[in-house]
């Protein structure tokens, strides 16, 4: 069943590859469209030279500001300014960590080339609790975890807001199958949140959206527009994508710069969700997100896939270690099975099976040649003969 679920999926691939090169785009810029959910056609009315340009986002709910401006008439990513909202009485927030992390301030730093690490106990799950205190009453129905790249979420987690001096579940401990989790819209200037994982965590942002803070200016993206070019904005992506651009002008300044009117947003038909092993488990669900395992066994059910886990903790991952259940950190393996000398209880080879082999093959082999040197033998004996004069027995 899942190999035939994998190559369904192979199948929709192709599809979208196949759809995507009909428009005329090369493998390069194809490696970038795949990265995002959703895109924008923009309309560019008639100018008469490049101009900068300006496109509303204040609709969208976007998880990474990572966009992606294609000219459709040069199959060229351009450069682009995204100009972030920003507000006037969004509330200052601390966060603390049950984990001891110099680098907790960085989830909460607005900036996703920053990370914090949480360490993975050895042989079993990771829990951390996060705490986010404000100075003030925080109004959230929504929060959203980013992660670097090619990191699985974390197994599960619960939210927890402070009511009244009383910790409240606000998320009941479940499975986390996306990064954006939404909840009953809560007040509270505490808000703890719990999470399980079973791989390392590396967690860039930890966004709890401050829905009683005023906007001061719209998020808009900015771009040069050329004359008679088309334009597709390709937005919300669920990894951190940078596609090629070239040298980019001041798009910073606000001078000269022309409002395009709103437009709809598509899902992007060629999107592919981040599955860097290939094994059709997206990175995000993937209990070994390096490791193809299309079964995502766990045995011990501690978040590890049985693949990338090391059972005997000699350092070597399962799918790597030649005995997984025994340390050999040397991995010797005389007879070459593939089955390491100290869990090999049956040698593959016939000659280590059974010791009395070799000289049977060895006395056969005598026997052959005896055999051989007996007809050689004999054959040079009646040769001789045969050259020779007969006997002469006749009578005079």
């Amino acid at each position: 069943m899942k190999r035939a679920i994998l190559f369904l999926l192979s199948i929709a691939f192709s599809s979208v590859i196949l759809t995507v090169n009909a428009e005329g785009l090369s493998k390069d810029v194809i490696d970038f469209t795949i990265a995002y959910r959703k895109y924008k056609d923009v309309i560019i009315p008639q100018i008469a030279v490049p101009t900068a340009v300006e496109v509303s986002f204040d609709s969208e709910f976007i998880e990474r500001y990572d966009f992606g401006v294609f000219d459709k008439t040069t199959k060229s990513f351009e450069p682009y300014f995204f100009k972030q909202g920003t507000f006037v009485n969004q509330i200052p927030v601390t966060v603390n960590t049950s984990v001891s992390s110099e680098s907790a301030r960085n989830i909460i730093d607005g900036d996703v080339r920053t990370y914090t690490d949480f360490p993975l106990p050895e042989g079993t799950q990771g829990n951390v609790q996060i705490v986010l205190a404000a100075s003030g009453p925080i109004t959230a129905s929504t929060l959203t975890v980013l992660l670097d790249q090619y990191v699985a979420l974390p197994n599960s987690i619960e939210i927890r807001a402070n009511i009244d001096g009383i910790d409240r579940i606000v998320v009941a401990e479940r499975r986390m199958d996306q990064t954006t989790v939404y909840f009953p819209k809560t007040i509270s200037s505490r808000w703890a949140i719990t999470l399980t994982y079973g791989q390392p965590l590396r967690i860039t942002e930890f966004r709890l959206l401050q829905e009683n803070a005023a906007k001061t200016n719209s998020r808009a993206l900015r771009f040069l527009a050329q004359p008679t070019h088309a334009y597709r904005i390709y937005f919300d992506s669920d990894r951190q994508v940078t596609p090629p651009v070239g040298e980019a002008g001041n798009l910073a300044i606000d001078k000269d710069v022309l409002a395009l009117a709103p437009s709809l947003s598509e899902i992007n038909p060629t999107y592919v969700i981040a599955d860097i092993d290939k094994d059709g488990v997206a990175d995000i669900r993937d209990n070994c997100v390096s490791v193809a395992n299309t079964d995502q066994a766990d045995v011990n059910h501690n978040g590890r896939g049985d693949a990338c886990d090391d059972f005997d903790r000699d350092g070597l991952i399962n799918s790597k270690d030649n005995c997984p259940d025994l340390p050999n950190i040397n991995q010797f393996d005389t007879d070459g099975d593939h089955i390491g000398d100290v869990c090999d209880k049956e040698e593959s080879r016939i000659t280590e099976r059974y010791t009395w082999l070799p000289w049977v093959g060895i006395g056969f082999a005598v026997l052959v040649l005896v055999i051989l040197f007996a007809r050689t033998a004999k054959s040079l004996i009646g040769k001789g003969q045969s050259d020779g004069k007969p006997p002469d027995n006749s009578t005079e």
